[in-house]
């Protein structure tokens, strides 16, 4: 049976909890059909303590590892949060109030044209206020699941990602709660990632 090492290509299913002194809270799991999927060694940025616990493993491989803030998704950063005029959100000259209201997450584009996902925390009559960290930034989190594939990955897979597969730092992943800080570039977010 192939065991996870350096050039392997993997694909994973887990239960992302958030940890916090009251209990767990499930907040991602991937499903059968879309699993997580990374190439050992290759795909940039894994969380360490996750890289640690899969290494080895085969196919049918479980894993349950709980991750402090420092080393998941990092601290609450203040530099994150942006108050941003309020008519970049008109459309046709119009404020849209259905979309923009506190809690809602909206994709928004850096200098650089990377997609990165804020939170609107407060609207006034000038400006809006978000809050671009990632949603589990400042937080402990458990990984708990199971590897699916296990297999040498192809030349294509092994060319470096300029996204992130589960557990990844540094990338612009998208909506996603579950991991991704969005400063790179993940596809749904639904990985694990953080700067």
């Amino acid at each position: 049976m192939e065991k996870i090492e350096p050039g392997k290509y993997v694909e994973l299913g887990y239960d992302l909890y958030e940890v916090t002194p009251e209990g767990e809270k499930l907040v991602h799991q991937t499903s059968a059909d879309d699993p997580e999927k990374i190439v050992f060694g290759v795909t940039r940025g894994m969380i360490v303590p996750l890289e640690k616990a899969i290494e080895g493993l085969g196919e049918g491989g479980e894993f349950d590892v709980t991750v402090k803030a420092d080393e998941a998704f990092g601290p609450h950063d203040p530099e994150q949060i942006a108050t941003l005029p309020r008519d970049i959100f008109e459309v046709d000259g119009k404020f849209d109030t259905d979309m923009v209201n506190p809690g809602a997450v909206l994709p928004m584009m850096t200098a650089d044209g990377f997609r990165i996902n804020g939170v609107v925390t407060e609207v006034t009559d000038t400006d809006v206020k978000m809050d671009f960290n990632h949603p589990l930034a400042g937080k402990d989190v458990r990984f708990k699941g199971k590897i699916t594939v296990v297999r040498d990955a192809t030349p294509e897979e092994l060319q470096p990602a300029h996204g992130c597969g589960c557990g990844c730092h540094g990338g612009d992943c998208g909506d996603d709660a579950c991991g991704c800080d969005g400063h790179d570039s993940c596809g749904d977010g639904s990985c694990g990632c953080n700067h």
